[in-house]
């Protein structure tokens, strides 16, 4: 596909705007001006729509493919969530903060408070906060809490536990905030060795960082006695909510023990995700750490208004502008009510059966490291295709051509040739089958003619990039510059 600046003929332009009938603007400085016309492709309004609409149909969305990216969560969003989200938008989010302008508001302060109360009650939190505007955000939020209580005990805590199967953003978001990371090796049957956990444990530690169930798909059973050591500590326990989907009306986090939970809402509440739109990262808290949370916050009057209040004295202060995403938060509330207890319930049954089932249809022909019932999402390792020289990346590669999002490939880090499945709960019997079918004739392939990979794929204009070099050189300037 050429780039629009290919497409760029001389002269040709988009709308030609009839001649001006007032008084020209004074020139600019010569210091500001530019020597010369700008360097724009020169195009028609059609070769613009028909290059970005090409465009836009050479991407995967959840819209266009299946899209199992493990630990991502990528389940469809209803459009009428999308529909939800507009009605809130002729008002302006500095509203409530203008004088008297709480009363002008009342409808999406209730929201705002309506969401924190929901998140609490599935949580297991006492209080939430939706100012964080993502995942990390809200990590970061919440070690920066813990750090306020310990500081206002007098405490001297230097470090944060983390499992070796977390999240990147766990020890990232600990160690922004100043803590060191100590790191729990994954015991042999998959969750954090509850030993080598109970031999790092001191007074020094401020926190234990944990993804339940964790990025091996896997709930660990003894989350309880994990949450007890640590508070023996005086150290608090964080949930890193990104695995949430799996577990909605049946565990609470905080009634196992955690403190503190960061909510991705574009995970777990239908609202879009990746390139889809912006995220948002509820924070929820127990009492102790009430005081420390981020304002202005939404409070519900007696007579049954809402109210805007300044942040305590003790509190970590604003993280982010006005309240939060408010149109990611509109979506998820119009979600959570929309299908009320039962529906969120039987959200995460599908979307647990939905990885089991996959997990089944596969292990014959994967290596399953841990091979035990999985929860939302399912851990393959192509170590077996490996040997004829096929690696998950060929994998993902091959998926491409047949249709597929690839899934999560070499994460977790602890699974060799890791290849990590979530279907979610939205994908069809007929869509998950023609899914495993396609993983099957690559592992078939991988058989049968291993070097036909290094041709993969052939359907797309970028075939293999150097993801490093893209990564670390974002040098995106057609002239070269």
């Amino acid at each position: 596909m050429e780039l629009i600046f290919e497409k760029s003929v001389t002269g040709r332009r988009g709308v030609r705007l009839p001649a001006s009938d007032v008084p020209p603007a004074p020139p600019l400085s010569a210091v500001l001006a530019r020597d010369g016309a700008p360097d724009l492709p020169q195009v028609s309004e059609l070769d613009v729509v028909r290059h970005f609409t090409t465009l836009s149909r050479r991407n995967f969305s959840v819209d266009t493919h299946f899209y199992p990216l493990g630990s991502c969560t990528m389940k469809y969003n209803a459009k009428a969530l999308e529909e939800a989200a507009k009605l809130f938008a002729p008002y302006h989010p500095m509203v409530p903060l203008l004088p008297h302008g709480a009363s002008f508001s009342q409808g999406s302060l209730g929201l705002v408070h309506g969401l924190g109360e929901a998140l609490a009650e599935i949580t297991g939190m006492d209080e939430v906060t939706c100012q964080p505007l993502a995942g990390a955000h809200g990590e970061m939020t919440g070690i920066m809490l813990i750090a306020a209580y310990h500081e206002a005990k007098g405490n001297r805590k230097k470090y944060v536990v983390v499992p070796d199967s977390s999240h990147g953003t766990n020890p990232a978001s600990a160690a922004m905030v100043g803590y060191e990371i100590i790191t729990v090796p994954t015991a042999p049957y998959g969750d954090m060795d509850l030993e080598k956990y109970r031999a790092v444990m001191t007074d020094e530690v401020a926190a234990v960082m944990m993804t339940c169930p964790n990025t091996l798909g896997l709930f660990n059973p003894h989350i309880r006695e994990i949450c007890d050591i640590a508070h023996d500590h005086d150290a608090l326990m964080y949930y890193d909510g990104a695995n949430l989907n799996a577990i909605l009306g049946k565990v609470r986090p905080g009634d196992v023990g955690f403190d503190v939970i960061h909510v991705n809402l574009h995970k777990t509440f239908g609202t879009p995700h990746g390139g889809g739109g912006p995220g948002s990262g509820p924070v929820g808290v127990k009492k102790l750490l009430a005081s420390y949370l981020p304002g202005p916050r939404v409070v519900k009057n007696s007579d049954g208004d809402y109210s805007v209040i300044p942040h305590s004295h003790e509190s970590i202060g604003r993280t982010a502008g006005f309240f939060g995403n408010f149109g990611v938060m509109a979506k998820a509330f119009a979600y959570i009510t929309m299908l009320g207890r039962e529906g969120l319930i039987q959200v995460s049954e599908q979307a647990v059966l939905n990885a089991n089932y996959i997990m089944a249809r596969l292990k014959d022909v994967y290596d399953l490291p841990y091979d035990q019932t999985c929860m939302h999402e399912c851990v393959f390792s192509a170590a077996r295709q490996a040997r004829n020289g096929v690696h998950a990346i060929d994998i993902a590669k091959f998926l491409i051509d047949r249709g597929f999002h690839p899934p999560t490939v070499y994460f977790p880090l602890i699974v060799k040739e890791a290849i990590m499945i979530e279907p979610t709960e939205t994908e069809s019997k007929e869509t998950m089958d023609a899914f495993i079918e396609a993983m099957r004739d690559a592992a078939d392939l991988a058989e049968r003619n291993p070097a036909a990979f290094a041709e993969l794929p052939r359907t797309m204009p970028i075939t293999r990039p150097d993801e490093t070099k893209a990564a670390r050189e974002q040098n995106v300037c057609y002239f070269g510059c």
